[in-house]
Parts: structure tokens; C-alpha cells; sequence
């Protein structure tokens, strides 16, 4: 029986102490248990993810397992928003694994249902667990993150002409020169540093062809101001950041996109210009990684006081003359925790945080323009 969502005086708003922490492990590994057991990577992801987010150690092996109902029942003071996030951790938890069973994607609906809460990943994962691939990625544009996708979002974007989401944006030659104006900011500038970031990677200025749409873009920006690199790896803190950031639950869709082009490759191509590398997050560390990525998104805010914030429908122009750091402390982005430094986060100045083919690129665009290449630091 559903257990229904507490009238706003009975909530409990208060940070999960170890007890409930390792409840909500134990609830969420309960879901996405296999019919064969959890793969080893289930445990490394969830484990990682309870203790970046929550401060408290938790065991991941030998639980005993939890039914849905007593689960909810033990989150009856728990609001919409914290229920939702627990399953979207269990949506996580089911979308790493290839082939995804029906009893997993049953099992996660079964305590969606107890907890009075739903979210659209949720019938994506059961779009894969049936093998449904073209229809999931129907769903990703339908009960995602670009649900609702109107013209008027491309204002932000500084594009015109947009009519859907992940459109391409090559014949926008204001759109271009706002991006290479940025060159003319001052050092340690976001906007310069963005400048810097796209010349050392090659990459096409918005507005003009062989670039990325105006929306996938707007990541760009985050990978500059949260210092993360440009490898695929990285691609996968990045979004982790960007979902987490944004108190929307729909945000977490782009999370759960590119888990499912770089690792499980159950999408064929995503965002406009992605194409699946599966692989990526179950590589050593990476569990680490993208953890830590979702509590320093956790802990960031708006400008002006607002609790939280989209990313990628922030107008970057309109900031990019500030200093990075003072817009770091301004968004109250933390730097990477040790434990994921040494698992391999890395930014994109730093040796590592940029690909060979990205260096390559940087290198042949600068040829071309006649310009001795730089990569600002951005070494393989």
C-alpha cells in the first residue's frame, strides 16, 4: 500500500543520520537487486554515492533485503522531494547494468509506488528492461529534461531559431561572434577562460558548422567553472554536477542519458551530438568520480540567493566578464574531495583533463588559422 506524503508540519527536513543512511542503502539495493545478485559495480556506485552525499560510511554487502512497503513506511516523514531523490539513486542503481532484467525495473516501480512517488526515468528503464531502445530514447525528450522544450528557452542561449532542444545552431553568425568576443575579456575571466578552453580542444565556436548545439554548450561553461576536463570520463561528473545542481527532478534525466551512452551504450547517440562509448563509468575510480560530482552539485546555489540552479539555462554571457573564482564562490561550487583527485578527477588545465583527439583538434584548427597552437595548460 502506498504510503503517503506528510502534511508539511509532520516532515522531517533533517540530514539523514547513519542509522537512516544505512536504511535508505539497504531500501535502495533491495530494488535494484538482480535476479543472479548485485554486480560488484552496484555496490562500488550506491556505496560511493550514500557516502559522498550523506558524510556516513555504509555497507553495501550482506544486507538484508527490505520490501517496499516497510521501506516506505520508514520514510513516512520524508517529503516528495527526498522520496524522489532515493528513487532516482535506485533508477541509477538499475540503468548501470546490461542487460537491465524486467524484475529489476518491476522491483524499482514496486517502491516507487510504496513511496507515493514517480519519476520519468523510471518508464525509460522499463522501455530498456523490454528492449525497447527507440522508444526509451522517445522518452529521455518526452519525460526529461527537454519536456516542455519551447523556442523561448534559445533566449538564454543567445541562438535564434531553435525549435527544439538539441538543435543545431551552424549559420548564426551573431551567435558566433559572442563567442569569439570572449577573447577579448580579461584574463581569468570565465569568458576568457571559455575561449581558451574551446581553441586548446579544437572545438567550433556556436553559430558556425561542426559545432555543438547552443544547449549541449551551455555544459561547456560548467566544465570551466567546476574544473573538470574534457575526457569522456569527465563528461560523466559534468552531468552528474549539472543534475544534482538543479532541484527539478527532471534534471536528473541528464545523468541518467549519459550513463546510458557511456556505459551501458543503451542510447545510440544523445544531446545532439554525443555518440555512445559505453564502459566509461564502471572504469576504477570513476564510481568515486561521479559521486563526489553529485555532492559538490548538491551543495551549490544560485546567484542572488536562490537555492539552487540550471546550469544549462543560465545566460553565461551575461557573467562571463566575472572572475572564475570569485564565480565559484559566487555559486558556491567546492573543489573536488581528495578521494576523487586521487581516483582521477581532473581538470581541464591540467595534464589528463584533455583528450588526444581533442589535443589533435586544437592543434589543426590552429593550422589552419595561420596561429601557433596553445593549449593553456591543457597537456595530455
Amino acid at each position: 500500500m502506498p504510503t503517503p506524503l506528510p502534511a508539511p508540519a509532520d516532515t522531517d527536513l533533517h540530514p539523514p543520520d547513519a542509522e537512516e543512511v544505512a536504511l535508505l542503502t539497504r531500501g535502495v539495493l533491495s530494488a535494484v537487486r538482480p535476479p543472479a545478485g548485485h554486480t560488484e559495480f552496484q555496490h562500488l556506485l550506491i556505496g560511493a554515492a550514500f557516502e559522498a552525499m550523506t558524510g556516513h560510511e555504509v555497507t553495501v554487502t550482506d544486507i538484508d533485503p527490505i520490501d517496499a512497503d516497510r521501506f516506505a513506511a520508514a520514510l513516512a516523514r520524508r517529503n516528495e522531494a527526498f522520496r524522489t531523490r532515493i528513487l532516482q539513486t535506485m533508477i541509477l542503481g538499475a540503468l548501470v547494468l546490461r542487460p537491465l532484467p524486467p524484475e529489476v525495473a518491476a522491483q524499482v516501480a514496486q517502491f516507487a509506488r510504496a513511496l507515493s512517488v514517480d519519476d520519468g526515468m523510471l518508464a525509460v528503464a522499463q522501455r530498456f528492461a523490454a528492449g525497447q531502445l527507440g522508444l526509451a530514447a522517445v522518452d529521455f525528450d518526452r519525460n526529461g529534461y527537454t519536456a516542455g522544450w519551447s523556442p523561448d528557452r534559445a533566449a538564454a542561449l543567445r541562438a535564434t531559431g531553435l525549435d527544439e532542444a538539441w538543435q543545431t545552431a551552424t549559420d548564426d553568425p551573431e551567435l558566433a561572434d559572442r563567442w569569439r568576443g570572449l577573447e577579448q575579456l580579461p584574463a581569468a575571466t570565465l569568458g576568457r577562460r571559455m575561449w581558451e578552453f574551446y581553441r586548446a580542444r579544437g572545438f567550433a565556436f556556436p553559430g558556425t558548422p561542426g559545432s555543438a548545439p547552443p544547449l549541449l554548450a551551455q555544459h561547456d561553461w560548467v566544465h570551466v567553472l567546476a574544473d573538470f576536463g574534457t575526457k569522456v570520463e569527465s563528461e560523466l561528473e559534468v552531468f552528474a554536477f549539472i543534475a544534482r545542481a538543479n532541484d527539478d527532478p527532471r534534471g536528473f534525466s541528464l545523468l541518467a542519458m549519459v550513463v546510458s551512452l557511456f556505459e551501458t551504450g543503451y542510447l545510440a547517440k544523445g544531446a545532439g551530438l554525443f555518440e555512445a562509448a559505453p564502459g566509461q563509468l564502471s572504469r576504477d575510480g570513476m564510481a568515486v568520480r561521479v559521486a563526489d560530482a553529485l555532492r559538490r552539485g548538491a551543495l551549490t546555489h544560485g546567484l542572488d540567493g536562490r537555492p539552487d540552479v540550471d546550469f544549462l539555462a543560465l545566460d553565461w554571457f551575461a557573467i562571463a566578464d566575472r572572475d572564475v573564482d570569485e564565480l565559484r564562490h559566487a555559486f558556491g561550487v567546492v573543489p573536488a574531495s581528495e578521494r576523487a583527485r586521487t581516483a582521477g578527477t581532473v581538470g581541464p588545465w591540467e595534464p589528463g583533463g584533455i583528450s588526444e583527439f581533442q589535443l589533435r583538434a586544437g592543434q589543426v584548427a590552429a593550422a589552419a588559422a595561420g596561429l601557433a597552437y596553445d593549449d593553456f595548460g591543457a597537456g595530455p
